[in-house]
C-alpha cells in the first residue's frame, strides 16, 4: 500500500471521512431520548424498546475487532464506502419499520456495518495527511467523537418532539451518500493490497457468541438484577466459556481474524489501557449527569442536554491548536494535564447538591472539555506510534472494540453502583426517623401539617432524594481518583510518538 498517496482535494476528503464518522457515532446516542415514543407508537414496553439500543451495541462491538480482517480482504476504501453505504440504508429501513421486530433487526445490521466505519476512516485520515500534520487528523476525528454523542440526544428530542422519530434515521440517508461519493471519488487512484486471508471460523463463532452474551449481560444486568436472573447467570456462563474459547484460540492460532499479537507493541498497549479507562469514566459522566438532573432536580430531557453540551464548547475551540501544536510537546504531558483536569471536575461533582443551580452545572461541564480537547488526540497518537501502515486499520478497531465495551462496563457498573449506595444510604437516613428523635417529629408536624401519612411519604421522599445525591458524590469521587492515577499508566509508553518519514511511520 502506498502511503505517499494525496487525495486531489485533501479538505474534501477529510470532510466526506469526518460527516462519515459523525452520523456512525450520533446513532449511538440519538434514539435513547426517543425510546417512549418509538415504544408507544409501535406499541410495545418501554422495557422492549431498550433492545432498539441494545441490538445496535451488541453487532457493533462483534463488528469493530473484525476490521483488520475486512481490511485485508476488501482494502480500506472500498470497506469505507460499502459499510457508509448499507449504513444509510439500514437508516432508511429503521426509518421505515412498522413493527419492532423490524426495527431491532434492522438496528442490529445497521450496527454491524457500522462496526468498522471509525477506525477505517482514523487509518485513511492519517494515510493521507503528510507525517507533520497527522495530529492534526486525529484532533479533527477527536473533536467528532466528542461532539456527536452530546447532540444526539438534543437533535434526537427536537426531531421527534417537532417531527417524527424516524427522521432520526432518515437524515443519515443523504449524509451517508454524500460522504461515501466524496471518498470515493477523492480516493480513487490508491493503491491497496488485498489478499484473502483464510476465515477463522472457530474464533468468528466464539467471538460472536462471547461479545454478543456479554454486551447483553451488560445492558440488561440491572433490568434483570444482576446475577439473581437466571437468563443473566446462563448469558454470563455463555459468554465467559466462548471468550476463554476465543482467546486461547486467537492467540495459538497461525491466522487468527483478531489480531491479539498487537498488543506485543508497548506503546499500543499501554495507549489502549488508557484510552479504554478514561474513557469508561468520561462515558459514566455523560451518562450519570443527565440521569441526575432529570431524576434529582427535575429537568426535562432537553433541558438537561442543555446543561450537559458545555462539554463540546472547548474541544470544538482547541481542535485544531491541539492538532497543529501537540507534536511539539511530549504527548504524555497533554494526556497527563486531560487526566488531571477530568479528575478535577469528577471531584467538582462530588460537591453537588440537590439545590445547585444550571450555572454551576454547565460551568464544570465547560471546564470538562478542556480535559476533553486534552485527551483524545495525544491518546490516540500514543497507542498508534509504533503500530506500521498495515497494522493501523486493525489495531484501531481493536482499540475502539475494547473501549467501547468499557463504556458498557462503565454504564452497567456506575448504574449499579449509584443505585445501591443509594438504597444504603435512604436505610442509614431512615434510621433516624423514630418517635424518640424530636427533631424527626417537629419535621414531620410542619412538612404533614398534622397529617402523619402525608407527612411520612414527603419525608420519605426527600431521604430517597438525598440517598441518590450521596451516592452520586461518593461515585465522582471515585472518578475522580481513576483520572488521577490514569496519569501513571500513560507514563508506561515510551517515545518518539510522532511520525517520522519511511515505511515505518504509517502508525502516526
Amino acid at each position: 500500500m502506498s502511503t505517499a498517496f494525496r487525495p486531489p482535494n485533501l479538505a474534501l476528503t477529510t470532510v466526506g471521512l469526518s460527516l462519515a464518522t459523525f452520523m456512525q457515532v450520533l446513532d449511538t446516542t440519538i434514539a435513547n431520548v426517543s425510546l417512549p415514543t418509538i415504544a408507544g407508537n409501535l406499541g410495545v414496553s418501554s422495557n422492549q424498546s431498550t433492545w432498539v439500543i441494545t441490538s445496535f451495541a451488541v453487532s457493533m462491538a462483534i463488528a469493530l475487532p473484525l476490521t483488520g480482517f475486512l481490511t485485508r480482504r476488501f482494502g480500506e476504501v472500498k470497506l469505507f464506502i460499502w459499510s457508509t453505504l448499507l449504513f444509510a440504508l439500514t437508516s432508511f429501513l429503521c426509518g421505515i419499520s412498522q413493527s419492532m421486530g423490524m426495527l431491532i433487526l434492522f438496528r442490529a445490521i445497521q450496527g454491524a456495518v457500522a462496526g468498522p466505519m471509525y477506525p477505517i476512516t482514523q487509518s485513511l485520515l492519517i494515510s493521507i495527511y503528510p507525517p507533520a500534520k497527522r495530529g492534526m487528523a486525529l484532533a479533527l476525528l477527536a473533536m467528532v467523537t466528542v461532539v456527536a454523542p452530546i447532540a444526539g440526544p438534543i437533535l434526537g428530542g427536537l426531531i421527534t418532539d417537532n417531527y417524527s422519530w424516524p427522521w432520526i434515521f432518515f437524515i443519515n440517508v443523504p449524509i451517508g451518500i454524500f460522504a461515501s461519493m466524496v471518498v470515493g471519488a477523492q480516493m480513487k487512484g490508491r493503491e491497496e493490497k488485498t489478499e484473502r486471508p483464510k476465515i477463522d471460523y472457530v474464533g468468528l463463532v466464539t467471538l460472536i457468541i462471547g461479545v454478543g452474551a456479554l454486551q447483553v449481560v451488560l445492558d440488561k444486568g440491572n433490568d434483570e438484577d444482576w446475577f439473581n436472573s437466571q437468563f443473566i447467570v446462563i448469558t454470563s456462563i455463555v459468554s465467559a466459556v466462548a471468550l476463554a474459547v476465543f482467546l486461547i484460540w486467537e492467540l495459538t492460532d497461525k491466522d487468527p481474524i483478531v489480531n491479539l499479537k498487537l498488543f506485543r507493541h508497548r506503546n499500543f498497549s499501554a495507549g489502549t489501557l488508557a484510552l479504554v479507562l478514561a474513557y469508561a469514566a468520561f462515558f459514566s459522566i455523560g451518562l450519570m449527569v443527565p440521569l441526575w438532573l432529570q431524576r434529582n432536580l427535575g429537568y426535562t430531557s432537553t433541558w438537561a442536554g442543555y446543561a450537559t453540551a458545555p462539554l463540546g464548547i472547548i474541544p470544538v475551540l482547541l481542535t485544531f491548536i491541539v492538532g497543529k501544536y501537540a507534536s511539539r510537546v511530549d504527548l504524555r504531558w497533554l494526556a497527563s494535564a486531560a487526566f488531571l483536569v477530568m479528575g478535577m471536575t469528577c471531584f467538582m461533582r462530588s460537591d453537588f447538591y440537590l439545590q445547585i443551580d444550571f450555572y454551576h452545572v454547565a460551568m464544570v461541564q465547560l471546564l470538562q472539555g478542556l480535559g476533553v480537547a486534552l485527551f483524545f488526540m495525544p491518546v490516540l497518537s500514543i497507542l498508534l506510534s509504533d503500530l506500521q501502515q498495515n497494522e493501523i486499520a486493525a489495531g484501531s478497531g481493536l482499540a475502539t472494540f475494547l473501549r467501547t465495551l468499557g463504556g458498557s462496563f462503565a454504564a452497567s457498573l456506575t448504574t449499579f453502583m449509584w443505585e445501591r449506595r443509594a438504597v444504603t444510604h435512604h436505610a442509614q437516613l431512615a434510621e433516624q426517623i423514630t418517635p424518640y428523635n424530636p427533631t424527626a417529629q417537629a419535621a414531620l408536624q410542619q412538612v404533614g401539617h398534622g397529617d402523619t401519612t402525608s407527612a411520612a411519604a414527603s419525608i420519605n421522599q426527600m431521604i430517597t432524594q438525598q440517598g441518590y445525591q450521596i451516592s452520586f458524590n461518593e461515585v465522582f469521587h471515585v472518578l475522580g481518583w481513576i483520572f488521577l492515577s490514569l496519569i501513571l499508566v500513560i507514563w508506561l509508553a515510551k517515545p518518539p510518538f510522532g511520525a517520522k518519514p519511511g515505511p515505518a511511520a504509517g502508525g502516526h
